[in-house]
Protein backbone atom coordinates (compact mmCIF):
# COMPACT_ATOMS: atom_id res chain seq x y z
CA UNK A 1 0.00 0.00 0.00
CA UNK A 2 1.45 3.37 -1.06
CA UNK A 3 1.98 6.00 1.60
CA UNK A 4 1.83 8.89 -0.84
CA UNK A 5 -0.75 9.66 -3.50
CA UNK A 6 -1.21 12.74 -5.66
CA UNK A 7 -4.53 14.59 -5.88
CA UNK A 8 -5.61 12.37 -8.76
CA UNK A 9 -5.08 9.26 -6.59
CA UNK A 10 -1.91 8.09 -8.39
CA UNK A 11 0.64 6.39 -6.15
CA UNK A 12 3.93 8.24 -5.62
CA UNK A 13 7.35 7.10 -4.47
CA UNK A 14 8.98 9.19 -1.74
CA UNK A 15 11.33 10.92 -4.21
CA UNK A 16 8.27 11.90 -6.28
CA UNK A 17 6.29 13.01 -3.23
CA UNK A 18 9.04 15.10 -1.60
CA UNK A 19 8.95 18.00 -4.11
CA UNK A 20 5.15 18.09 -3.78
CA UNK A 21 5.39 18.18 0.02
CA UNK A 22 7.93 21.02 -0.09
CA UNK A 23 5.76 22.88 -2.59
CA UNK A 24 2.75 22.47 -0.29
CA UNK A 25 4.73 23.91 2.66
CA UNK A 26 5.89 26.83 0.50
CA UNK A 27 2.28 27.51 -0.50
CA UNK A 28 1.23 27.51 3.16
CA UNK A 29 3.83 30.23 3.74
CA UNK A 30 2.53 32.21 0.74
CA UNK A 31 -1.05 31.94 2.04
CA UNK A 32 0.09 33.29 5.40
CA UNK A 33 1.93 36.17 3.69
CA UNK A 34 -1.17 37.04 1.63
CA UNK A 35 -3.29 37.05 4.80
CA UNK A 36 -0.86 39.54 6.37
CA UNK A 37 -1.01 41.73 3.25
CA UNK A 38 -4.83 41.71 3.45
CA UNK A 39 -4.53 43.06 6.99
CA UNK A 40 -2.06 45.69 5.75
CA UNK A 41 -4.68 46.69 3.17
CA UNK A 42 -6.89 47.95 6.01
CA UNK A 43 -4.32 50.53 7.15
CA UNK A 44 -5.61 53.98 6.06
CA UNK A 45 -2.17 55.45 5.27
CA UNK A 46 -0.61 55.07 1.81
CA UNK A 47 3.01 55.27 2.94
CA UNK A 48 2.56 52.58 5.60
CA UNK A 49 0.86 50.21 3.16
CA UNK A 50 3.50 50.90 0.52
CA UNK A 51 6.26 50.09 3.01
CA UNK A 52 4.79 46.65 3.71
CA UNK A 53 4.01 45.97 0.04
CA UNK A 54 7.64 46.70 -0.90
CA UNK A 55 8.79 44.54 2.01
CA UNK A 56 6.73 41.68 0.49
CA UNK A 57 8.59 42.11 -2.82
CA UNK A 58 6.19 44.32 -4.78
CA UNK A 59 8.01 46.91 -6.91
CA UNK A 60 6.26 50.30 -6.79
CA UNK A 61 7.54 53.36 -8.65
CA UNK A 62 7.88 56.86 -7.27
CA UNK A 63 4.57 58.64 -6.64
CA UNK A 64 2.47 55.51 -7.18
CA UNK A 65 -0.13 54.31 -4.72
CA UNK A 66 -2.47 51.39 -4.16
CA UNK A 67 -5.70 52.21 -2.35
CA UNK A 68 -7.09 50.16 0.52
CA UNK A 69 -8.26 46.53 0.49
CA UNK A 70 -6.06 45.35 -2.36
CA UNK A 71 -5.47 41.61 -2.69
CA UNK A 72 -2.44 39.94 -4.26
CA UNK A 73 -0.98 36.65 -5.36
CA UNK A 74 2.84 36.45 -5.41
CA UNK A 75 3.62 40.18 -4.94
CA UNK A 76 7.28 39.63 -5.84
CA UNK A 77 6.28 39.28 -9.52
CA UNK A 78 4.30 42.55 -9.63
CA UNK A 79 5.87 45.77 -10.90
CA UNK A 80 4.10 49.14 -10.86
CA UNK A 81 5.62 52.13 -12.65
CA UNK A 82 5.82 55.77 -11.51
CA UNK A 83 2.84 58.06 -10.93
CA UNK A 84 0.28 55.25 -11.12
CA UNK A 85 -2.88 55.13 -9.00
CA UNK A 86 -4.60 51.81 -8.32
CA UNK A 87 -8.08 51.89 -6.81
CA UNK A 88 -9.51 50.05 -3.83
CA UNK A 89 -10.49 46.39 -3.73
CA UNK A 90 -8.32 45.46 -6.70
CA UNK A 91 -6.85 42.01 -7.26
CA UNK A 92 -3.31 41.89 -8.67
CA UNK A 93 -2.07 38.45 -9.69
CA UNK A 94 1.66 37.87 -9.56
CA UNK A 95 1.77 34.13 -10.22
CA UNK A 96 3.35 35.14 -13.52
CA UNK A 97 4.86 38.53 -14.32
CA UNK A 98 2.51 41.52 -13.99
CA UNK A 99 3.90 44.83 -15.27
CA UNK A 100 1.89 48.03 -14.90
CA UNK A 101 3.35 51.11 -16.59
CA UNK A 102 3.75 54.76 -15.64
CA UNK A 103 0.80 57.12 -15.05
CA UNK A 104 -1.72 54.29 -15.26
CA UNK A 105 -5.15 54.83 -13.69
CA UNK A 106 -6.77 51.62 -12.48
CA UNK A 107 -10.23 52.09 -10.96
CA UNK A 108 -11.71 50.21 -8.00
CA UNK A 109 -12.57 46.51 -8.04
CA UNK A 110 -10.48 45.70 -11.10
CA UNK A 111 -9.30 42.07 -11.31
CA UNK A 112 -6.05 41.27 -13.13
CA UNK A 113 -5.27 37.57 -13.56
CA UNK A 114 -2.28 35.88 -15.12
CA UNK A 115 -3.06 32.31 -14.10
CA UNK A 116 -5.96 30.07 -15.12
CA UNK A 117 -6.79 26.37 -15.31
CA UNK A 118 -6.29 24.42 -18.51
CA UNK A 119 -9.80 23.14 -19.18
CA UNK A 120 -8.57 20.42 -21.54
CA UNK A 121 -5.98 18.80 -19.25
CA UNK A 122 -6.93 15.70 -17.30
CA UNK A 123 -5.53 17.15 -14.07
CA UNK A 124 -7.04 20.65 -14.62
CA UNK A 125 -3.49 22.05 -14.31
CA UNK A 126 -2.60 25.71 -14.37
CA UNK A 127 -1.49 27.90 -17.28
CA UNK A 128 0.45 31.03 -16.32
CA UNK A 129 0.99 33.88 -18.77
CA UNK A 130 2.37 37.38 -18.09
CA UNK A 131 0.19 40.50 -18.25
CA UNK A 132 1.54 43.86 -19.36
CA UNK A 133 -0.22 47.22 -19.09
CA UNK A 134 1.37 50.15 -20.92
CA UNK A 135 1.84 53.77 -19.83
CA UNK A 136 -1.17 56.12 -19.60
CA UNK A 137 -3.72 53.29 -19.68
CA UNK A 138 -7.08 53.77 -17.96
CA UNK A 139 -8.95 50.70 -16.70
CA UNK A 140 -12.53 51.32 -15.58
CA UNK A 141 -14.23 49.88 -12.49
CA UNK A 142 -14.88 46.15 -12.27
CA UNK A 143 -12.98 45.35 -15.46
CA UNK A 144 -11.31 41.94 -15.65
CA UNK A 145 -7.97 41.40 -17.40
CA UNK A 146 -7.21 37.75 -18.21
CA UNK A 147 -3.83 35.94 -18.55
CA UNK A 148 -1.48 36.73 -21.42
CA UNK A 149 -3.03 40.10 -22.26
CA UNK A 150 -0.97 43.13 -23.30
CA UNK A 151 -2.67 46.51 -23.13
CA UNK A 152 -0.93 49.09 -25.28
CA UNK A 153 0.04 52.62 -24.30
CA UNK A 154 -2.85 55.03 -23.79
CA UNK A 155 -5.58 52.42 -24.19
CA UNK A 156 -8.88 52.64 -22.31
CA UNK A 157 -10.74 49.65 -20.90
CA UNK A 158 -14.39 50.44 -20.20
CA UNK A 159 -16.07 49.60 -16.89
CA UNK A 160 -17.07 45.95 -16.58
CA UNK A 161 -15.13 44.83 -19.66
CA UNK A 162 -13.57 41.37 -19.76
CA UNK A 163 -10.30 41.62 -21.68
CA UNK A 164 -9.32 38.28 -23.23
CA UNK A 165 -6.89 39.43 -25.93
CA UNK A 166 -4.33 42.16 -26.57
CA UNK A 167 -5.53 45.77 -26.76
CA UNK A 168 -3.79 48.07 -29.29
CA UNK A 169 -2.33 51.35 -28.12
CA UNK A 170 -4.91 54.16 -27.74
CA UNK A 171 -7.82 51.81 -28.47
CA UNK A 172 -11.00 52.02 -26.38
CA UNK A 173 -12.40 48.57 -25.60
CA UNK A 174 -15.58 47.47 -23.85
CA UNK A 175 -17.94 44.55 -23.50
CA UNK A 176 -17.76 40.84 -22.71
CA UNK A 177 -15.49 39.80 -24.27
CA UNK A 178 -13.94 43.23 -24.81
CA UNK A 179 -13.89 44.55 -28.37
CA UNK A 180 -12.63 47.81 -29.84
CA UNK A 181 -15.40 50.41 -29.61
CA UNK A 182 -13.41 53.55 -30.30
CA UNK A 183 -10.05 55.24 -30.37
CA UNK A 184 -8.44 57.76 -28.06
CA UNK A 185 -7.72 61.03 -29.85
CA UNK A 186 -4.79 62.24 -27.73
CA UNK A 187 -1.84 60.19 -28.99
CA UNK A 188 0.74 62.05 -26.94
CA UNK A 189 -0.44 61.97 -23.32
CA UNK A 190 1.81 63.76 -20.86
CA UNK A 191 -0.55 64.33 -17.95
CA UNK A 192 0.11 63.44 -14.34
CA UNK A 193 -2.66 61.93 -12.26
CA UNK A 194 -3.92 63.87 -9.26
CA UNK A 195 -3.02 62.94 -5.74
CA UNK A 196 -4.34 59.76 -4.22
CA UNK A 197 -7.36 60.13 -1.94
CA UNK A 198 -6.37 60.43 1.70
CA UNK A 199 -7.34 57.61 4.07
CA UNK A 200 -8.39 55.35 1.19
Amino acid sequence: MAIFKDRMGHELAFNQALPKILNRLYNYWLDFELMLLRWVGHIPFHTVRKFFYVLAGLKIGRGSTIHMWANFFQPKNIEVGAGTIIGGNVFLDGRASLKIGNHVDIASQVLIYNSEHDLEKEDFSVIEEPVEIGDYVFIGPRAIILPGVKIGKGAIVAAGAVVTQDVPGFAIVGGVPAKVIGERKNKNPQYRLGRARLFQ
